[in-house]
């Protein structure tokens, strides 16, 4: 029988795809402008970019515009493609799982592809504020060695003996930081990060091993 190859779990919005300039790509399809940078290091996108903060029927018009074509045409991060693909090289397989309504599950996955990202499945989830994370039971279930992400409360509810890497990212009215970072097992600025110090066995677990399958 075959190995099964170690799995690692990657968020997609902030960790695999840029959802900021995906933001201001539908601020640009719904109002007609393109908006200018106001805040680099703001963690939201209402926060990075110079727009106004909606209401009523403008707001209903531009979240019309996080349609298939924005779940499919998200750009990716700098430096996650090659990540992916030195942790594929490495030997473990990898798994998007993503809080995404599930109507856009393949609009997911066919944005992944066509960036050239070397993962065959998206996971998707919907998405909930609570005291258990919405990712939780589908990380439960896919057992991976390790689920990165770059929203903190998207770690609660997970198992302990699953490594957590957060993504710190932009730092500026970011969500990471208080008592719930005792969840996470590792930090790092960005997934390019994340691969270089878990390749490196800087934050490996020390039973994680990679199998190498032909």
């Amino acid at each position: 029988m075959p190995t099964r190859k170690p799995l690692i779990a990657l968020d997609a919005d902030g960790v695999l795809l840029d959802f900021h300039h995906g933001y201001a790509d539908a601020w640009h399809r719904a109002f007609g402008l393109r908006p200018g940078e106001r805040d680099p290091l703001a963690y939201w996108p209402v926060d990075r970019w110079e727009v106004e903060r909606l209401q009523g029927e403008r707001l209903s018009h531009f979240g019309r515009h996080f349609d298939l074509h924005f779940w499919s045409n998200l750009p990716a991060i700098d430096g996650a493609i090659d990540a992916c693909h030195r942790l594929r090289d490495a030997g473990f397989d990898l798994v998007c799982v993503s809080a995404l309504d599930f109507e856009y599950e393949k609009a997911r996955l066919g944005n992944l592809r066509t960036l050239g990202f070397p993962i065959e499945r998206v996971v998707a989830t919907g998405h909930h504020n609570g005291a258990r994370s919405p990712k939780a039971d589908a990380i439960t279930a896919l057992a991976p060695v390790a689920f990165v992400d770059d929203f903190l409360p998207y770690f609660r509810g997970m198992p302990a003996s699953i490594h957590a890497a957060l993504i710190l990212r932009a730092p500026n009215g970011s969500p990471n930081a208080g008592d719930e970072l005792s969840l996470c097992h590792s930090r790092h600025q960005d997934l390019a990060a994340f691969a270089t110090a878990w390749l490196n066995d800087e934050c490996r677990p020390r039973d994680c091993e990679v199998v190498q399958v032909p």
